[in-house]
């Protein structure tokens, strides 16, 4: 798995733009594009145990899936992988007098959360994000709000 250093050229981060900052709540553009953290356990997904899948809250793009998603206990939402790694970048980040790494979406550059090695078997991994990053699509919707691709992920069509 690759981490980007902070400078590196080729990692992406959001442009801040005011269309972006109209489109989003302050929450969210905070996290997204100034890499602030969310409060835990005041956020609408950390105890979600819904079917379906979390997509980036800039540009709708899945990132997620509640099939990988399990109580980390930290408050925020966490996942043991994401459902196409190349639709992540992880990027080295010394912030706040410590060593950790950084998700952000690879398509919007948006700030997702950090990665840590402490999570579940298979990977041994736990993506920590921040809600206001996310949209949560249900299973029984995914057709209806275009992504009815990944229905086969839980198995065949939505409940």
């Amino acid at each position: 798995m690759k981490v980007f250093g902070a400078d590196d050229a080729s990692v992406c981060f959001v442009q801040p733009t005011e269309e972006l900052r109209k489109k989003l709540s302050p929450e969210q553009y905070a996290v997204l594009v100034e890499a602030a953290t969310e409060p835990p356990f005041q956020n609408p997904y950390w105890n979600n145990h819904q079917e379906g899948i979390y997509v980036d809250a800039i540009d709708g793009t899945p990132l997620f899936s509640s099939l990988s998603k399990f109580d980390s206990g930290t408050g925020w939402p966490s996942f043991w992988s994401p459902i196409d790694k190349a639709r992540i970048v992880l990027v080295e980040d010394n912030s706040l007098g410590m060593r950790r790494v950084e998700i952000r979406a690879a398509a919007s550059g948006g700030h997702l959360g950090h990665l840590f090695d402490d999570g579940p078997k298979p990977s041994g991994l736990r993506y920590c994000l921040n809600s206001a990053s996310l949209r949560f699509i249900p299973r029984s919707d995914l057709s209806a709000r275009g992504y009815g691709s990944l229905e086969g992920l839980f198995g065949g069509a939505g409940k």
